[in-house]
């Protein structure tokens, strides 16, 4: 009998949650991600780190299927996206958000139950009343109808993460999450993160913040357009490791500018 082909291969490894294999992705010519290679961990919280421009953010929307790629695949729990796109939760920079949008916080996080509700349907007392408990799991029940505009930077970022709890995804994809947040945020939020992962889903988040990477972290991915290492955070996160992916010796305890 003849071997699986890579592709078949990799569409059938149910025991990830995201699996890639040679992805690349371009902008005008030029390599945002060359012949990446991956296998996320079935569950935890895992880092991606790398210097700016090294892909981080191309990456977790190339997942999503937001961006084309060249070459290569991504399975998620063994299928195409467009499969799975329901065990995807995704909250992106605050900088690409609208925030002059005339929307409540309750009604950001009742976007997330779309899916659930159906699209063009109303949104009903039941569902609002779900988004006001996501509201009250970040600490924002008391700000429900605030208008998402006058909320403070790490308000506004809890009211994202509530929209993707509401979406019950299995795998959640955060762009910088912590860039920019107040210390009660940063605290709230890693509390639901632990939750998360306590409970069986994938929590991946691009950061920035090496000295933070180990103690809050289990698994980490180390980018800069390729792949330079991925795994426990004990194994992977090394000071060859981030020499290789910064161009420069570093070690664990540098904080680097988002990007």
């Amino acid at each position: 009998m003849l071997a699986p082909a890579p592709s078949e291969r990799l569409l059938s490894a149910m025991d990830s949650p995201v699996a890639i294999r040679a992805l690349t992705v371009a902008y005008g010519g030029r390599p945002a991600l060359s012949a990446v290679t991956w296998s996320a961990p079935r569950a935890g919280l895992l880092a991606i780190v790398g210097p700016n421009g090294a892909g981080k953010s191309t990456l977790l929307r190339a997942i999503l299927g937001l961006v084309p790629k060249a070459a290569g695949e991504i399975a998620i729990f063994g299928e195409p996206v467009e499969k799975q796109r329901g065990r995807l939760a995704y909250v992106p920079q605050r900088s690409s958000v609208d925030w002059d949008f005339p929307a409540t916080a309750l009604d950001v996080v009742a976007m997330g139950l779309y899916r659930r509700i159906g699209w063009l349907k109303p949104v009903r007392r039941a569902d609002r009343a779900l988004a006001r408990k996501h509201l009250e799991t970040v600490g924002l029940e008391d700000l429900a109808d605030r208008q998402i505009g006058a909320l403070s930077g790490g308000q506004q970022q809890r009211v994202f993460l509530a929209r993707a709890l509401a979406q019950g995804a299995d795998i959640l994809l955060l762009d910088e999450p912590f860039a920019g947040v107040d210390a009660t945020t940063e605290r709230i939020m890693l509390d639901v993160f632990q939750r998360l992962r306590d409970g069986g889903a994938l929590v991946v988040c691009v950061h920035h913040d090496l000295a933070s990477v180990p103690g809050t972290f289990e698994h980490v991915l180390i980018l800069n357009e390729r792949l330079i290492a991925a795994g426990p955070t004990a194994e992977a996160f090394t000071p060859s490791n981030l020499a290789r992916a910064y161009g420069v010796p570093l070690d664990s305890g540098a904080t680097l500018a988002p990007g």
